[in-house]
Parts: structure tokens; C-alpha cells; sequence
């Protein structure tokens, strides 16, 4: 079950990780447009667009675009295979919910975030969705993946 946690809102620019990114934030990972699911949306579709676009993992949202969890593209498509899911079920039967209380509220990831920020906080989740900082729009998904990317295309 994916968590999110509180993070500081701006990292130190003399902290360790500050300086090993030179500033560097979220934008200039260059992550590719995001697309999300409506929530009704059937699991093939889904698998087929998620592998179109090489993505991992898809965020679902309700009808009025609030977002509500996310789908793991790999784990969806091996139930599929074995005959756990129908490809007319909707990706709301396996999707993963966020949390949403007062103990853990959301972290806001823009792409204005710190490199460093967006580390942190991917030590303790698979990814992160980047968001405008209303959260009305998904921007883009980041991995640990985008962010070794980045430091190896700077020679970081």
C-alpha cells in the first residue's frame, strides 16, 4: 500500500543533497507527459496504453479528476494472465488506494521541487506523481529510475 509522508518544504541548499543536484529540480528530470485512467476504465485498455508508453505505473482518478490511487501495470497484467482478471474489469477493482488522513497527509511534488526533496521521498515510495500545486493536474510520474538517469546524463 503506497504512503506518503510530510516532507520539509524546501531542502537546505547547503545540505549534502542539495549540493550533489546543484539545484536541480523536478522539471529538469525531463519526465514524459503524464496520462492517468478514469477509474471505470477496463483493465485492457489500460495494459495496452500503459506498455504504449513504457510506464510502470498509472494514476487512477474519479470522475472529477480527483486522484484516488494508482495502478501497477506489471503486477495487473500477471493477474490477467493467470486468470485472476477479466479484461472488461475495471482498473478500480486492482488499483492501490492512497491514504488520505491527518497522520499522512500528501506531499506535494511540482516541478518546482528540489532534486533532493524528490530523493527523500522515493526511499520511502516507489515513485511519485508530480502535480501543479492545487494537485488538480497530473504532470508526470517520477521513479528513482528518472532521478539516476538525470545524475548520470549531468556526470553528477
Amino acid at each position: 500500500m503506497a504512503t506518503v509522508a510530510a516532507l520539509p518544504a524546501q531542502a537546505s541548499s547547503s545540505s549534502p543533497a542539495a549540493d550533489k543536484y546543484r539545484g536541480a529540480v523536478v522539471e529538469d528530470l525531463q519526465l514524459p507527459p503524464a496520462f492517468a485512467l478514469p477509474a471505470d476504465e477496463a483493465i485492457s485498455r489500460a495494459i495496452e496504453m500503459a506498455y504504449e508508453r513504457d510506464f510502470s505505473h498509472i494514476p487512477v482518478l474519479d470522475r472529477n479528476r480527483k486522484l484516488l490511487g494508482y495502478v501497477e501495470v506489471a503486477a495487473l497484467k500477471a493477474k490477467w494472465e493467470a486468470g485472476k482478471a477479466n479484461p472488461d474489469d475495471k482498473v478500480s477493482q486492482y488499483m492501490t488506494k492512497f491514504k488520505r488522513t491527518a497522520a499522512t497527509p500528501y506531499t506535494i511534488i511540482t516541478p518546482s521541487t528540489p532534486l533532493a526533496e524528490l530523493e527523500e521521498f522515493l526511499t520511502r515510495n516507489i515513485f511519485a506523481i508530480v502535480t501543479d500545486w492545487d494537485r488538480k493536474f497530473v504532470l508526470g510520474v517520477a521513479t528513482s529510475h528518472d532521478v539516476e538517469n538525470f545524475v548520470s546524463r549531468r556526470g553528477f
